[in-house]
């Protein structure tokens, strides 16, 4: 063998709702999707247990402090990133602490309520993230 396996870059998001039901996302400051709406996330770092890796993204990109609830999916579909193969596994968060604020490669963060993601423009395969996720928050499971 010559070398480690070529695998995907491992991402990890949050999924993070408030009292009202409404879903943090980021507005991306940096391509690819600049300007688009995204969970807030980021690469896991090599050595990094991908559960912090989402505390830490999430703190760097809102300025909350959160608390990592359970898996709430993994996407690995080729294509979802245009710059190279990404695998994201994402979590439902809550909230511990902070005022939602862009920061690092976040141009800002914004709570939004699901009826409003119907014309906002996302990023990646986050659309059907979200759809996924919420039909499953709605149905219990």
């Amino acid at each position: 063998m010559s070398g480690p396996p070529k695998t995907p870059l491992l991402a990890v998001d949050g999924f993070l709702r408030d009292g009202a039901g409404r879903l943090l996302l980021i507005q991306r400051k940096n391509p690819p999707f600049q300007g688009a709406w995204a969970f807030p996330g980021g690469f896991v770092d090599v050595g990094e247990d991908p559960v912090d890796a989402c505390v830490r993204e999430l703190k760097e990109e809102t300025g909350l402090d959160v608390e990592v609830l359970r898996l709430a999916g993994f996407y690995g579909r080729p294509g979802r990133d245009p710059r190279f193969h990404t695998a994201s596994a994402v979590y439902f968060c809550r909230v511990l602490s902070g005022e939602a604020l862009g920061g690092d490669d976040a141009a800002q963060a914004r709570w939004f309520a699901p009826e409003e993601l119907a014309d906002a423009p996302l990023a990646f395969d986050h659309r059907e993230i979200i759809d996924e996720l919420l039909s499953h928050v709605r149905g219990g499971s």
